[in-house]
């Protein structure tokens, strides 16, 4: 039996990076996503947003077993859940205000998924529950470009000693941050905080930047 494409293993340089800060130019992917406000802990936006962007995924993954899969379907594994995030002011992410955070969550998607698959993932997901209220997602492409990026391993709540470093890495090898309403600072959950051991816990650190 072929092994199913694993993003994570055909695209380590943007999923698996090292524990010391690098310099990424990453390339156009397709996500799904779903923008909301507010504490993700907290947040019943951000609940909604994970059913929705799990509900989607695994509707598409699983769509051959109805024999609905799309042209150009294959095996693969579901992607990590991403995070885009800003503060409602437009500063860069302060983690002691996570109230007012904005942020876009996403879920990476395989390239046969197209306009008309994402809808037909869409009419099946109401039909199974008709209490999520679909009309906040979308389907979209994105192209960071250049970047710098790092691993954290712990808690999500000791990242900024993690950011730190990638911004004196920034400094040093001479960049400055390059946010947007399209680029901004954007983690890649690689582990499960109900299932794992927080300090084991990998998160990818990515930051959106500009040569000086």
């Amino acid at each position: 039996m072929p092994e199913k494409m694993d993003f994570k293993k055909t695209d380590k340089l943007f999923y698996m990076p090292g524990l010391k800060p690098s310099v990424v130019e990453v390339p156009e992917m397709v996500f799904i996503e779903v923008a909301g406000t507010g504490d993700p802990n907290t947040s019943a936006a951000y609940k909604n947003a994970m059913e929705i962007l799990y509900g989607l995924s695994y509707g598409i993954k699983m769509s051959k077993m109805d024999g609905s899969q799309p042209e150009g379907y294959f095996e693969y594994v579901v992607p990590p859940l991403e995070g885009l995030w800003r503060m409602a002011d437009g500063g860069t992410v302060d983690y002691s205000r996570k109230a007012e955070f904005e942020w876009i969550s996403m879920i990476r998607q395989p390239s046969f998924v197209t306009g008309a698959v994402f809808e037909q993932a869409k009419e099946k997901l109401h039909r199974k529950k008709p209490e999520l209220a679909l009309s906040g997602a979308r389907l979209t492409r994105r192209r960071e470009g250049l970047c710098v990026q790092v691993m954290h391993r712990g808690p999500y709540d000791d990242e900024p000693a993690t950011l730190q470093r990638l911004m004196q890495f920034m400094t040093e090898n001479g960049f400055v941050p390059d946010y947007s309403d399209e680029r901004r600072h954007h983690e890649i959950y690689l582990g499960d905080p109900r299932k794992t051991v927080l300090e084991k816990l990998r998160t990818v650190l990515r930051l959106p930047v500009r040569k000086i």
